[in-house]
């Protein structure tokens, strides 16, 4: 009888105090003295290993128990690699989060034989930017002939883009330039990241890069705050950049209705552009922390202060927006998605 008693008793008490546990868990208890490593899949000095630093430096005074960061730069396969880890490797207790690449998920919608995960199953925290205020450029260097997108279209005249990888978002919009957009491209892969290819550019071993506006700001000030560097083509946008009036989206030189669906495809992780997110099957307490500490983090005066400071754009969404982005990427027609594995080659 009486261990009857105390297994009630027992029951009773772990109704009272489970749920008072649990917070306890999603809550400072849980991450007071511990680390969160934030991974970033790509070399340092680009731009995600210069949003993560900045996250890394603010975010845990917005996290109950103000747990330190430790940021770790692991590259490989254009953040594939990374994101393989994230989903099928690491701890899923909310102490291990990334900053990944913003094609690593579409990848994996077109099917890279090199993704394996489904990015509707990572817990998305949001994207430190919305691009709204962004373009992802095709730039040459200011002393090249070509003084618009059109000149690359005349015979004679052409450009050599820098870039990283088969299958990098820079190597994917160099090439939709030239197919796409009927302009005259080669590209030079094998560069270890934008900076790398800064400097290639100034000693003239390359002419340009496909980059995005605040990633250039942020690592190459000099060469823009300079006028070293040109324009000629913006991405990742539905209309100009107000700070570029004479710069066509590409949308606007697609040759034809197909390199148009071409592209906006291609274009669709742009508006995810600087994304966090955690593994699968997170506590759900933990991650809904995680999810307000990452908003919070995106409106803090210090953070903001900083950012200015790096000219990053800071605009965040959350992770409906994210998700919804996903499904809307999921419905993509397959023959865009075959023509867009044809275009990406041989990181399928």
């Amino acid at each position: 009888m009486k261990t009857l008693q105390s297994a009630i008793m027992l029951c009773i008490f772990g109704a009272l105090c489970g749920p008072t546990a649990l917070h306890a868990q999603t809550s400072g208890d849980f991450y007071k003295g511990k680390t969160i490593r934030l991974s970033v899949g790509t070399s340092p000095g680009g731009i995600n290993d210069i949003s993560a630093r900045l996250v890394a430096r603010h975010m845990g005074r917005h996290i109950p128990g103000a747990p330190s960061f430790n940021v770790q730069n692991m590259p490989g396969a254009g953040g594939i690699v990374g994101a393989n880890r994230l989903a099928n490797s690491v701890e899923k207790d909310g102490t291990e989060l990334a900053i990944i690449e913003r094609a690593v998920a579409q990848f994996a919608i077109a099917g890279d034989k090199n993704a394996k995960f489904d990015p509707l199953t990572l817990t998305w925290l949001g994207s430190l930017s919305s691009y709204d205020d962004d373009a992802y450029m095709m730039l040459v260097m200011a002393k090249h002939p070509a003084r618009s997108a059109d000149d690359l279209r005349k015979p004679g005249m052409k450009v050599v883009m820098g870039s990283n990888r088969a299958g990098s978002t820079n190597v994917i919009f160099a090439l939709l330039a030239k197919q796409a957009l009927g302009m005259n491209v080669d590209v030079i892969t094998g560069y270890g990241g934008a900076a790398k290819i800064a400097l290639a550019m100034q000693s003239g071993e390359v002419d340009g890069q496909v980059i995005g506006l605040s990633a250039f700001q942020a690592g190459q000030k000099n060469m823009w705050d300079e006028k070293l560097v040109r324009p000629l083509v913006v991405f990742g946008r539905t209309t100009r950049h107000p700070a570029m009036p004479d710069v066509p989206t590409g949308r606007e030189l697609a040759l034809n209705e197909e390199g148009r669906k071409l592209l906006e495809f291609a274009e669709l992780p742009f508006f995810m552009a600087l994304p966090f997110v955690g593994p699968p099957n997170m506590d759900a307490g933990r991650t809904a922390l995680l999810r307000k500490a990452f908003l919070d983090v995106a409106k803090d005066k210090a953070l903001l202060e900083e950012a200015a400071k790096l000219s990053l754009d800071i605009s965040p969404i959350d992770h409906v927006v994210i998700d919804k982005l996903l499904r809307e990427a999921k419905q993509t027609p397959d023959k865009v998605i075959g023509d867009f594995r044809t275009l990406v080659g041989g990181a399928f």
